[in-house]
């Protein structure tokens, strides 16, 4: 090979190198969104763009969102986590405990950041909190724990509560820990705990109907996202009812509820921007231990109570983080 033509041959060759260099370092990740929720559900996608944003990354400009969502079960969270798969995002970010489960199932190499997981040792994301082992890490919100407050809580409010109606969606396999958690809680406080399955909008309906309202004392509310879907039909009607009632997340004060305790979902979101950060930036979901939601609020609507008739004692309103008057 004469001089010139080597010469040309190092240009092309630097050229190719700084090309696939270059495009290397300018492509844009990808994430991918799975969650059982409304279109208009949980406002958790804003906690998590915004975590996003405060550790540097702008959607549309250094990152890509692709985001699916159902309010079905596994079967139908199933295909859009295949869906997702097939763009070979970086990472998928899911919530709920059967959104994790579908994205697990659908990859064993991609990484899966859960939010808003129940327990995900015992409902089978993990193997352990502090070594999940495995393509999935994330944040738990300790739904058995929550669940057990909550009827600890219904008894403050009513005292002399015999007789609770549960309504639960037990296709949720968080939601079938959570109920077994709730029984025993209410067992030993000497509470009957009355449980109405619903899954689907239909069956919600069918459950209000079927609640002895005039005989029960208290009602409880799971944690499963078709109850929130729901949640102005499942409120209205418990307001009609006069029933002390507790709910599992803030968002349903938004339909006039009395009380709610839960995790706030806005922070957890921001929490799971830091687990997708760290994974963009080389680490194992493997090697990320599960953080467990740390604060609770408990929010009070006095506007409700006195619309119900129902006193809230002031043992319980000293114990709220938000008294709305």
């Amino acid at each position: 090979m004469n001089r010139r033509a080597f010469l040309g041959f190092l240009g092309v060759s630097s050229w190719l190198t700084y090309g696939v260099f270059a495009h290397a370092q300018s492509r844009v990740p990808i994430i991918g969104l799975l969650e059982r929720s409304a279109p208009a559900g949980f406002r958790w996608v804003d906690g998590f763009r915004d975590g996003l944003r405060e550790l540097g990354y702008i959607e549309g400009k250094n990152l890509v969102i692709e985001r699916r969502h159902t309010l079905g079960h596994e079967a139908e969270l199933r295909p859009l986590a295949a869906e997702l798969v097939q763009m070979k995002p970086d990472v998928i970010v899911t919530l709920s405990t059967p959104a994790a489960r579908a994205a697990l199932e659908a990859t064993k190499t991609i990484p899966v950041v859960f939010l808003a997981a129940g327990d995900p040792v015992a409902t089978g994301l993990v193997t352990s909190l502090a070594r999940p082992g495995g393509n999935g890490t994330g944040v738990s919100v300790l739904s058995p724990d929550l669940a057990t407050k909550r009827v600890d809580l219904l008894r403050q409010l009513t005292p002399r509560a015999k007789r609770v109606a549960y309504l639960v969606d037990l296709a949720n396999p968080s939601q079938v820990v959570s109920t077994k958690s709730s029984q025993a809680a209410a067992q030993s406080l000497g509470i009957k705990l009355e449980i109405y399955n619903a899954t689907n909008a239909g069956e919600i309906a069918s459950a209000l109907r079927a609640i002895p309202w005039k005989s029960i004392d208290g009602v409880l509310i799971g944690g499963d996202p078709i109850f929130l879907a729901e949640g102005a039909k499942i409120a209205e009607t418990i307001r009609a009812a006069k029933a002390p009632a507790i709910f599992p997340w803030r968002d349903f004060h938004d339909y006039g509820v009395l009380m709610t305790y839960s995790p706030n979902l806005y922070e957890v979101a921001r929490r799971g921007a830091h687990y997708v950060d760290k994974i963009l930036k080389g680490a194992k979901p493997a090697d990320l231990p599960i953080e467990q939601v740390s604060k609770v609020e408990l929010v009070i609507n006095l506007r409700v109570a006195d619309e119900m008739g129902i006193r809230v004692p002031q043992e319980l309103l000293f114990r709220a983080d938000e008294v709305i008057r």
